[in-house]
């Protein structure tokens, strides 16, 4: 179970702490729990509610109109604009969210593939998959999710961005450049470093991928066996 402060509300649901407030008090919304000194404290539950009454409440609903829905008609609307020509990328990354702290792989597999139809991958990754990340670190940093969710989500879009570099008609001309593409010891999020490589593969550039980890003395050994023009990694930058 999540356990949020308000704060980390308003960041996850982009609803401002305010405002949450004022569902809460006047429209009885939702009931968070409070400490002994009157903290507000937010749980998983609270969370889903208040990112499936924001895509409401962005569309237009009346937060008054909203309070005298059931679940089940909220989330019967929520699918309705699922269906819309041009729904927001927020609702994607909203019910993303939802998806993963539910760990609920149909509907985040579903929702992925409906984004990459409407948008194509390359808009869905950076305008939709990153922020969600984003809020992944959110929550991690909050300790809101735990190792099993992370990895569970993480390796839904990694999945995806293989099957997307595995479709890419790619021939390669004699005069590419050769690119390899790593991650340095220590280094195990590659999510990032796929993406470049389904960028860099479909620019027609020559593609080694070596992925996560690589020693250094690999790595050299690599680039001098393929002869390589371009090396590019990435390396995660902690501030103190």
């Amino acid at each position: 179970m999540g356990h949020y402060s308000i704060k980390e509300l308003e960041a996850l649901t982009g609803i401002k702490a305010h405002t949450i407030r004022i569902w809460e008090k006047r429209h009885n919304i939702i009931q968070p729990e409070r400490s002994s000194t009157n903290i507000r404290t937010y749980s998983d539950e609270d969370l889903k509610k208040i990112l499936n009454v924001s895509i409401l409440y962005n569309k237009g609903y009346k937060i008054s109109k909203i309070a005298n829905l059931s679940k089940d008609e909220v989330l019967e609307k929520i699918s309705e604009m699922s269906d819309e020509t041009k729904p927001e990328i927020e609702f994607f990354i909203d019910q993303f969210t939802i998806s993963m702290v539910e760990m609920d792989e149909v509907r985040f597999e579903r929702l992925l593939s409906d984004a990459i139809h409407k948008y194509g991958f390359e808009q869905s990754m950076t305008q939709i998959i990153y922020p969600f990340l984003r809020k992944i670190g959110i929550l991690w940093l909050s300790n809101n999710i735990n190792p099993a969710q992370e990895h569970f989500i993480s390796n839904l879009i990694r999945q995806k961005i293989i099957v997307a570099i595995d479709n890419l008609e790619h021939e390669v001309m004699k005069s590419a450049k050769t690119v390899v593409l790593f991650l340095p010891e220590d280094e195990m999020h590659e999510l990032g470093l796929l993406f470049f490589h389904y960028i860099v593969k479909r620019k027609g550039y020559k593609t080694y991928y070596l992925g996560q980890n690589v020693p250094f003395p690999d790595l050299k050994k690599s680039v001098e066996k393929v002869n390589a023009d371009i090396i590019l990694g990435i390396v995660s930058y902690v501030s103190s």
